[in-house]
């Protein structure tokens, strides 16, 4: 077919143009020889194939704007950025994924990276210091406890479960060497759902992942 247009309402004319064919409205046979046009349009496949064409223009190209990466595809990009990581690295490693071995081990794959996100969070926040190391071992302000419980519930902090550890540090190199922080919309804070500090009553919550609720704080998110 070369080329088509039909305009339809009530007590309007029709007018076609059919491989060429000038149909005007009212002409004697009208509907027959559209239709005996169109049958052999479809015997030599060009009506197919116009569809096919139509099909290819309407499809957006690869990376256009119509296009947007679904909460899924992200997920995937974390999973398969981990799977390809490898389980070492220096001194900032070792504290990250030590503290998500010990804090996270028992969650799924975005729970663990959900609190490494709040490690590097801090990180890079100017009311927290500025390497993961000391991040993990800060202490409050009072300096009777400590922000993250294990490095000083007066236990030795000994790894016996290898393969929980290999997982935990490939999430840390992953997330160390940049996979997006997509999880818990920049929170710096959270808690365990077992328990429900003074602070999360007036911080905000971001989002809630396993068994962990994440936040920001809104003075410190104000101020940054």
């Amino acid at each position: 077919m070369q080329s088509g247009h039909v305009v339809l309402g009530h007590g309007i004319a029709v007018g076609i143009l059919v491989a060429g064919l000038a149909i005007s409205p009212g002409h004697a046979g009208a509907e027959e020889l559209v239709a005996s046009r169109l049958g052999a349009l479809l015997d030599q496949g060009d009506y197919s194939q116009t569809l096919e064409d139509e099909a290819v223009l309407n499809t957006p190209p690869v990376g256009s704007n119509r296009i947007t990466p679904s909460a899924e595809a992200e997920t995937d990009s974390l999973t398969s950025r981990i799977a390809a990581a490898t389980a070492s690295g220096d001194d900032q490693w070792a504290c990250l994924a030590e503290a998500l071995y010990f804090e996270a081990r028992g969650e799924t794959t975005e729970g663990i990276a959900a609190v490494a996100e709040v490690i590097l969070n801090r990180v890079d926040s100017d009311g927290f210091p500025n390497t993961v190391c000391t991040v993990v071992n800060q202490r409050s302000a009072s300096g009777r406890s400590c922000q993250f419980s294990y490095t000083c519930d007066g236990r030795p902090e000994v790894i016996n479960e290898r393969a929980a550890y290999r997982k935990v540090g490939q999430i840390a190199r992953a997330m160390l060497d940049g996979a997006p922080r997509d999880l818990t919309n920049g929170a710096t804070f959270y808690h365990t759902s077992a328990v429900s500090p003074r602070w999360s009553r007036v911080f905000e919550r971001t989002a809630s992942i396993g068994a962990h609720r994440f936040y920001r704080d809104p003075i410190r998110t104000a101020s940054n």
